[in-house]
């Protein structure tokens, strides 16, 4: 390795190229051998040589559910996309792996951050401000010039869209990121080089993913949500939205057994999960 080149992992596994310029390979057969991950690159060593793949080249990163017939053959993969060509490898340890991976993609990026952007639903008056990204253990630090310091926790993002924004008078990549402070839903939103901005959708989009629910609410119980993701108290919603006590505490019990709202006390006090702040922000934007 070159000067100022660290080996990060080392990891036995398999890879296989399945898109190469743009084209899906039909001739899917993986490739057992090493997977060597550096702070620079990652190399893939197997019987057949060696392939380098630069980590400034790496645009997204998704996978590690097996949905395909086709590669069967692993439990889980990560895929890489390297312009037009995407590539799978399954380390083993992949969670281990992965977490270096991303460490290794993000750690010390210098972004444009605007904290909160939202809070409650409402739009906030927040300037952008330089930020330094650090992944911490199912987190991502962000560490701004203003001395604030704001955390993402994985498994608290209730939502994370990619899109383009004006960003101090430019156009930029920007990932809106839903999560919460003591409780309340915010918006934190990121800007940087495109590579940097999907790489890092891609990592907190592990914790939307897993926050998917598919449930059909009824009236009331959006109401309710949309009540809770304002900022309403848990004990004041039974007159904000006009219900009995009873009425609404099997409501809660419903979005409690649905994973939706998280039980604080025994009693009456609830607060929103992920996966409950996405299904309200969709609510309250459709109103």
């Amino acid at each position: 390795m070159g000067k100022g080149e660290q080996k990060l992992a080392d990891a036995k596994g398999k890879f296989v190229q399945v898109v190469t310029d743009g084209r899906k390979r039909n001739d899917i057969d993986w490739q057992s051998g090493r997977i060597i991950l550096s702070n620079r690159r990652m190399v893939l060593v197997s019987s057949e040589g060696k392939r380098t793949i630069a980590l400034s080249k790496i645009t997204s990163i998704t996978g590690r559910d097996n949905v395909n017939k086709a590669i069967a053959k692993v439990s889980g993969y990560l895929s890489l996309q390297i312009g037009a060509n995407v590539t799978l490898i399954a380390p083993q340890n992949i969670e281990e792996f992965e977490a270096t991976l991303y460490s290794a993609l993000l750690d010390q990026t210098v972004v444009l951050v605007k904290h909160p952007a939202v809070e409650g639903g409402v739009v906030q008056d927040t300037d952008w401000e330089k930020g330094r990204m650090k992944i911490g253990d199912g987190a991502v630090d962000l560490a701004l010039t203003s001395g604030a310091f704001v955390e993402l926790e994985v498994d608290d993002v209730g939502s994370a869209e990619l899109g383009t924004k004006t960003v101090m008078g430019q156009e930029r990549r920007v990932v809106e990121v839903e999560h919460t402070i003591e409780g309340t839903s915010v918006e934190t939103h990121v800007s940087g080089t495109k590579s940097d901005v999907s790489v890092l959708s891609s990592y907190v989009r592990r914790g939307e993913q897993a926050n998917e629910v598919d449930v059909e609410l009824s009236k009331e119980e959006n109401e309710v949500l949309m009540a809770l993701y304002t900022g309403v108290s848990p004990f004041q919603i039974p007159d904000f939205v006009g219900m009995d006590i009873e009425q609404v505490e099997e409501i809660y019990d419903r979005l409690i057994e649905y994973g939706i709202l998280e039980p604080v006390r025994t009693r009456r006090e609830v607060e929103l999960e992920a996966r409950g702040r996405s299904i309200a922000g969709e609510a309250v934007s459709e109103q």
